[in-house]
């Protein structure tokens, strides 16, 4: 379903439901007393909003930031394959060849095989660990001699390094960024308690207390919407395309 069509229907589902509550309350309730209950009603009201919105804005900024430093990441991880792939091209011997070869191996799995993977939550195979090992052992048994090829020979190893930090973070990103069931108990029942309390308050008509209550459910679906679907930052409307790593491809002399 379309994202748009499915955050509609979330809003929508809220609003009626608020409105058919709000509705029932001043329709068939009590309203004996329910004016003189404005002040400690808005007080309670506004601490526990108060909280809630602290508690949406949390979750959603960390979100959004994540989505930030994973796009980073890629782009780390990728820079740091093809700076492997430069300073074996000093080393002795078909080194440079083999190191080429097998970045452009790592990065077209990177992009036909885990990033599918990542978008739909499947498991990932060791290739591309497997790949890297390849290219450790190239750059391992590469002989240097002289000043200038122990200096690229370390460069090639320390950027190999970044490349292994970055994949891992990318995949713990990809597989273990779910938001908790706690906060997610914390974000379901504050909304809840959220709508219902704007039910205490006496004074207004039924028509737009209907509005008011519909509008504030509305609003705060619409948040949680973004939040689950901000959870991946790999999938959704908001994911993150393997750009880098065909950047990569590209400085790795491969044809796409």
């Amino acid at each position: 379903m379309n994202t748009y069509i499915s955050g509609l229907l979330w809003v929508i589902a809220a609003a009626v439901s608020a409105g058919l509550i709000g509705y029932a309350v001043r329709r068939f309730g009590l309203d004996e007393g329910r004016p003189g209950n404005n002040d400690a009603a808005g007080q309670v009201f506004v601490i526990v909003s108060g909280m809630h919105a602290v508690v949406l804005a949390f979750v959603m900024v960390t979100l959004f930031d994540a989505v930030g430093v994973a796009r980073e990441g890629a782009y780390r991880e990728a820079q740091s394959l093809v700076a492997v792939s430069w300073a074996a091209e000093a080393l002795p011997g078909d080194t440079a060849e083999r190191v080429r070869t097998l970045s452009q191996s790592y990065a077209n799995t990177v992009i036909e095989e885990e990033w599918p993977g990542m978008r739909r939550d499947n498991d990932i195979s060791g290739n591309g660990w497997n790949q890297l090992e390849r290219i450790r052992g190239a750059v391992l048994d590469a002989p240097a001699s002289g000043e200038w090829q122990e200096g690229r020979k370390a460069e090639a190893l320390d950027r190999l390094r970044t490349v292994h930090e970055q994949r891992q973070d990318r995949l713990n990103m990809a597989f273990n960024r779910d938001v908790s069931t706690v906060v997610w108990f914390v974000l379901i029942l504050g909304s809840v308690l959220v709508v219902l309390l704007p039910n205490l308050f006496g004074g207004t008509r039924l028509m737009p207390h209907v509005m008011i209550v519909s509008t504030l459910a509305g609003t705060l679906a619409l948040l949680v919407f973004a939040i689950y679907h901000l959870q991946n930052p790999f999938a959704g409307d908001s994911r993150i395309d393997p750009e880098a790593f065909r950047w990569a491809l590209e400085r790795l002399g491969a044809d796409r």
